[in-house]
């Protein structure tokens, strides 16, 4: 797997994000978990594009792993939304799917660059 690779799907991915926050309800409910998703979603091209450009290995498993974890996260928030039926379950599929491969991804480029 190609860095840039994961930088485009990470970008891509965050892109998606904010299509699916905007669509959210703005219920009390809607705007917590799409304020969170957006946040974590986002952050993970963010510490892709740093992990990049880091200084030393260290500095890019640190950035890789921190992005690992929003990822996880942001396929919380989009689990928890799905599960709890605020926006149609087959268009959540696939953003999932993809919160899914990104996690793995990146799992993989950290397990490797820990070697």
């Amino acid at each position: 797997m190609k860095e840039n690779e994961i930088q485009c799907r990470s970008y891509e991915f965050a892109l998606r994000v904010i299509r699916l926050v905007s669509v959210l309800p703005q219920t009390q409910t809607g705007k917590i978990l799409g304020k969170q998703l957006l946040r974590a979603g986002t952050s993970i091209g963010a510490n892709v594009e740093e992990a990049i450009v880091a200084y030393s290995k260290n500095d890019f498993t640190n950035k890789m792993n921190i992005a690992q974890k929003e990822a996880r996260e942001s396929n919380y928030w989009l689990r928890l939304i799905n599960d709890s039926e605020l926006v149609n379950k087959d268009k959540m599929k696939p953003i999932i799917q993809e919160s899914e491969e990104i996690t793995k991804i990146i799992a993989s480029i950290v397990k490797t660059s820990r070697q």
